[in-house]
């Protein structure tokens, strides 16, 4: 069965950091491009990054310069490093996976930014 499972999300100060993992099995994990979304209570969900199977990344404008995502294919992980956070930031962050028509979803690790 195909598995993604988000880690690492939890309560930080405004201005804090914090790395998500997602971890996936039951897929060819290189292949795949690789993305985190987050949503906030009444909100829609919003992609917050991207990366390709060949490594190319896009952020959305609001986490631009305070995001970073990358992964590891020989650890089938995606990671979202995010520095600077602000309470905006504040969503349950999800992990997908996409290839062609193949579209899997974790089930999404809270974080909340506040003091």
């Amino acid at each position: 069965q195909v598995r993604l499972v988000e880690s690492g999300g939890g309560l930080v100060q405004p201005g804090g950091s914090l790395r998500l993992s997602c971890a996936a099995s039951g897929i060819i994990f290189s292949i795949y491009t690789m993305a985190w979304y987050r949503q906030a209570p009444g909100n829609q969900r919003e992609l917050v990054a991207t990366i390709t199977s060949r490594g190319s990344t896009n952020y959305a404008d609001s986490v631009k310069g305070r995001f970073t995502i990358s992964r590891n294919n020989a650890k089938n992980t995606v990671y979202l490093e995010m520095n600077s956070l602000q309470p905006e930031d504040t969503a349950v962050y999800y992990c997908n996976a996409k290839f062609y028509n193949d579209d899997y979803w974790g089930q999404g690790t809270q974080v909340t930014v506040s003091s």
